[in-house]
């Protein structure tokens, strides 16, 4: 499974709503042509045109257990007219590795031509027809598709017969029509985002804590003095100060620029990030070395030589510039407490949804935290007396952020335990390791453990008392969760620990997230008016990329699964289920573009049916409705952001109450 990330510096995660309501995408656009090679033999050359931003996928997986979608050709009415010389081919393109199916795909963008070569038995055969079934996918949705080609072999032209529906498929393509009510009440209906503003406080918040470690809090009397007393003119000391303060904020905020350009080589490079194993344990390790370097046992500087020659350009410049070289030997010298800091900030955005401007935000709050008290004291220099003086207490500060760290280290652990089922950190395991690193970190504040840099403890002081006792309170939340409670949920927690799901205790469903649901539309609707409870009509696939996104990602999340657990009827209606039909449920579907669709599995019908009622065919697609069909909120779709997706079940929920 693979979960959003969430840390104490980054909660809140952001993404534009995306929200479809009446559209028929049809991304790929298919042509034809044919290559006469003998009087008998032909090249039959199939060209997908694929719109930008989509792709599709090979013909061949890449192993026998692959469960990546392909693309399917066939070729019709061969039987003692034609046969096949070897196999389509298609472009030849390197595999990447997929990280929603944890395997190497290979995938077709722009255009993609397969061709494949047939020697004609029947000498008269002038027209042969090619079905193709493949999968298309962006960055935010996957659509079923498929096309017939009418392909004539002597130019002549086209010859199709008229299909004339029987009564049984008019009466089951009306059977399909759920007379869904309420668009002109919800069309236009759409959820508050929330702003980046939240992500830039918890920056800043991180920037203060940072000012009160021993790298960064004894710089700022030195500096403030340096430029009050050092220049000439008291008015230019005060706007060197300002100028020094404005370009930490600008150092730090330029530092997002580089994840910038990688968005917009790939807008979806960020988000694939998020979900890679390898990622996720390698910020594991990094944010243990972090830990281990806030407790004293060892330093992570960047070169003494960056910070010198910083220095010396300062001094030798002057100006502005010189200013500027001041700033920058700041940040390098400070790295050694800034570092571990920013080091979980920048995980937090990468392994989270809200891409480079998120990171933009909270480096931009952090910078912004760092560089105000140089400016506001060389306002109102007075207030330097008011400082505490530097001690042992900026050690503690430190120590303190590294049990923070350990804590941080282990949600990056977890993602990867989710994502390949090692088992390791199930939810249990998980909260009980948070509770022995808060009872390290209590042992600690009341002196009963030491590091390294710690001097003698004298008294507890009352910074020591109070946050002892902070600590102690919340170890205590944590105790329910180790049990198989109704209190095991820990919603101050959300998104934190593993989901409840991934627990110790058994559980058993067949169903996304071991959630209760239907996999059949009537079942589910009886049971929604048995229960009394609303529904949520979910249109998926097996082999749609961002349906499990969705569900591990968003779902997994404590504040949606509970409220889908306890407050809906889930329907999952799987599109590309291939399970056939009973003979008598198979029918011929009359499309809007004239042409007819074979209705002959589970997918076709459910994908049918969502195409009539809703004029959409992208998965993943949501709809909450009452038992009599009405919507109780607009229809949603690919929606990675946990908390706007739980307000437009809450929406949801309240109206169909009222």
């Amino acid at each position: 499974m693979k979960i959003k990330s969430g840390f104490l510096y980054s909660i809140v995660f952001l993404f534009t709503f995306f929200q479809i309501n009446a559209q028929i995408l049809e991304p790929v656009k298919w042509e034809s042509k044919v290559e006469k090679v003998s009087d008998s033999e032909f090249k039959i050359i199939l060209q997908a045109n694929i719109d930008n931003g989509w792709y599709i996928y090979s013909q061949y997986q890449q192993s026998e257990d692959s469960f990546a979608p392909t693309t399917y050709f066939e070729f019709n009415n061969q039987e003692n007219n034609y046969k096949l010389n070897g196999d389509t081919s298609e472009p030849s393109v390197p595999p990447i590795f997929d990280p929603i199916f944890e395997e190497d795909v290979v995938k077709f963008k722009e255009k993609a031509i397969f061709e494949q070569t047939i020697t004609l038995i029947n000498s008269d055969l002038e027209q042969i027809d090619v079905y193709v079934e493949y999968q298309t996918c962006d960055n935010a949705k996957c659509i079923p598709g498929d096309y017939t080609f009418n392909i004539s072999l002597d130019g002549s032209a086209i010859v199709k017969e008229a299909v004339e529906l029987d009564e049984r498929s008019k009466a089951l393509s009306e059977g399909l029509n759920l007379n869904i009510k309420g668009w002109d009440k919800y069309e236009k209906t759409t959820i508050k985002e929330k702003s980046n503003f939240s992500i830039f406080l918890l920056g800043f918040l991180g920037g203060l804590i940072a000012l009160l470690t021993p790298c960064v809090f004894p710089m700022i009397p030195l500096t403030v003095s340096f430029f009050t007393k050092s220049a000439n003119d008291p008015k230019k000391g005060l706007f060197n100060s300002l100028l020094y303060g404005f370009f930490i904020f600008l150092i730090y905020a330029l530092l997002s620029i580089p994840f910038h350009v990688l968005d917009s080589l790939d807008p979806g490079i960020l988000n694939n990030i998020s979900t890679n194993v390898t990622l996720n344990i390698i910020f594991f390790v990094i944010f243990i070395v972090f830990a281990f370097s806030f407790f004293g046992y060892f330093e992570l500087t960047l070169p003494q030589s960056w910070s010198a020659a910083m220095d010396s350009r300062a001094n030798k410049i002057g100006g502005f510039i010189g200013v500027f070289f001041m700033a920058l030997t700041l940040a390098i010298v400070s790295f050694s407490c800034t570092g571990p800091i920013l080091g979980t900030l920048l995980g937090s955005s990468l392994t989270a949804d809200g891409g480079a401007m998120q990171l933009t935000m909270g480096m931009s709050g952090f910078g912004l935290a760092l560089a105000l008290p140089f400016s506001l004291f060389a306002m109102f220099p007075k207030w330097l007396n008011s400082l505490p003086k530097s001690g042992g207490w900026l050690n503690t500060v430190k120590v303190v952020l590294g049990f923070i760290e350990l804590a941080l280290a282990l949600k990056f652990l977890s993602n990867a335990d989710l994502v390949e089922h090692w088992g390791l950190l199930k939810r249990e395991v998980f909260i009980g390791l948070w509770i022995l690193i808060g009872i390290g970190l209590v042992l600690y504040l009341f002196g009963k453990i030491k590091f390294p840099h710690d001097g003698p403890l004298q008294k507890l002081g009352k910074g020591r008392i109070t946050t002892g006792i902070l600590v102690i309170a919340f170890v205590i939340y944590l105790i329910p969760g180790l049990t198989n409670s109704a209190y095991a949920n820990l919603k101050w927690l959300s998104g934190f620990p593993p989901p409840m799901f991934y627990s110790l205790y058994e559980k058993s469903s067949e169903c996304p997230l071991d959630l209760n649901c239907n996999k059949d539309l009537e079942a589910g609707i009886a049971q929604a008016k048995a229960e009394n409870k609303p529904i949520l009509l979910d249109f998926t696939g097996w082999a749609c990329v961002n349906c499990r996104k969705m569900e591990e990602q968003v779902w997994s999340t404590s504040d949606v699964y509970d409220m889908l657990s306890d407050n809906y009827v889930i329907i999952s209606l799987y599109v590309d289920d291939k399970k056939e039909l009973p003979n008598e449920e198979q029918f011929q579907y009359l499309r809007s573009n004239g042409s007819v669709k074979a209705i002959e599995t589970v997918g076709d019908k459910w994908a049918t049916l969502q195409t009539i009622n809703f004029e959409n065919n992208s998965q993943p697609y949501y709809a909450l409705l009452d038992h009599n069909m009405e919507l109780l909120n607009t229809t949603n779709a690919y929606e990675p952001d946990a908390d706007a997706y739980y307000e437009w079940l809450k929406i949801g929920l309240e109206n169909f109450k009222k």
